[in-house]
């Protein structure tokens, strides 16, 4: 058995308050220990967004009820809270500024604003952004004009990552993160919509799209300028993302560890390289304690094949249906106690941690 730290995943969306029909705090921190995932920052595009005391108290409330794993909530930049929260600053994960097109209401088009936000928060709390290409470009030079870190989420193309190591190169204060889906998807053929054989184009949709192998072969060439691996989990039903207008977003909590297994096995990726983009950068980068008595037990033999009917995400789908990983978590011992094993969740609703408390 191979002995791992508890991952941290720092980009997820649990779609509590308003959407529970594709996950929630329970299922969504239940996916997330089943996949060696001790704590995750979840993401604030809700309905309604969490973007105030009021709107965070819906969601901190839900996952004292119902997290099974440690947690932190992202708040959600938007046109009417700037300096809104700093007199008495809320209990939160950071701030998230969504800059480019994304689901749901928190997008922020003027740069305005963008400044206003940079120049408020504060800085002992990480801002986050999602932003790509020249929206990234701006907002790094955001970052260097008020002398203070951003970390862009789910980069995908090459210009992108080219552009933080040169941002990097000249000591400006940027992180990143990287998704399994941009690491292991390409953008498809119509001839191969559906993920096996499925009936929908839907099915792709995720922000930012899937890119050229171009850009894939980028991202893994310069895996040493990505800091963070993050799943960017954003369930949907396939009901959703076979309808007429599909909602952009995979799943991904409880594939990632296997997948990045996969990739240390086939000598794309260190073990070491691993556990720094899982738990010690994001531990930096995000400024979150050590959780004591937590590690994860693999099967790093064990080769199976990723089933949806195999998860415990409420969405019931995996974009990486049928591949053939290995790896298998086995057991997750979470700050002393059993956690999960042998496909079993071992610890009762509730059981998570705010981390920011």
């Amino acid at each position: 058995m191979l002995k791992l730290p508890g991952l941290i995943d720092p980009h997820v969306h649990f779609r509590e308050p308003g959407q529970t029909h594709k996950e929630d705090w329970d299922s969504g921190t239940s996916a997330a220990l089943a996949g060696g995932v001790t704590m995750v920052l979840t993401m604030p595009n809700t309905r309604p967004p969490i973007f105030d005391a009021a709107t965070l108290d819906l969601a901190l409330a839900a996952a004292k009820q119902k997290a099974r794993c440690d947690y932190a909530q992202f708040l959600g930049a938007g046109p009417n809270n700037v300096g809104a929260m700093h007199a008495s600053p809320l209990p939160v994960a950071g701030l998230k500024m969504y800059l480019d097109s994304t689901f749901g209401e928190l997008r922020l088009d003027s740069m305005t604003l963008w400044q206003q936000h940079f120049q408020t928060w504060p800085r002992d709390l990480p801002i986050v952004a999602h932003s790509e290409s020249r929206s990234m470009a701006a907002v790094i030079l955001m970052a260097a004009i008020y002398d203070r870190p951003v970390h862009i989420a789910h980069i995908s193309l090459k210009e992108e990552v080219l552009l933080i190591k040169a941002a990097k190169e000249r000591g400006i204060k940027v992180t990143c993160e990287v998704c399994p889906h941009h690491l292991f998807l390409t953008s498809p053929s119509p001839k191969s919509f559906g993920f096996g054989g499925g009936p929908g184009r839907g099915r792709w949709e995720v922000r930012p799209h899937l890119a050229t192998q171009e850009d894939v072969d980028a991202l893994w060439t310069n895996l040493d300028v990505i800091d963070c691996f993050a799943t960017d989990h954003a369930p949907h039903t396939l009901t959703e993302k076979d309808g007429e207008n599909p909602p952009p977003g995979f799943p991904g909590v409880e594939t990632l560890l296997p997948l990045l297994l996969t990739a240390v096995d086939d000598g794309r990726l260190t073990l070491d390289g691993l556990i720094q983009k899982s738990v010690f950068n994001p531990r930096k980068i995000f400024n979150l304690p050590e959780q004591s008595d937590t590690w994860v037990e693999v099967d790093e033999s064990a080769r199976y094949e990723l089933r949806a009917s195999d998860m415990h995400s409420r969405c019931g789908w995996t974009p990486f249906e049928g591949w053939q990983v290995k790896g298998r978590v086995t057991r997750v011992v979470l700050r002393g106690r059993e956690a999960f094993k042998d496909g079993k969740i071992l610890v009762e609703p509730g059981y998570g941690r705010n981390v920011r408390e």
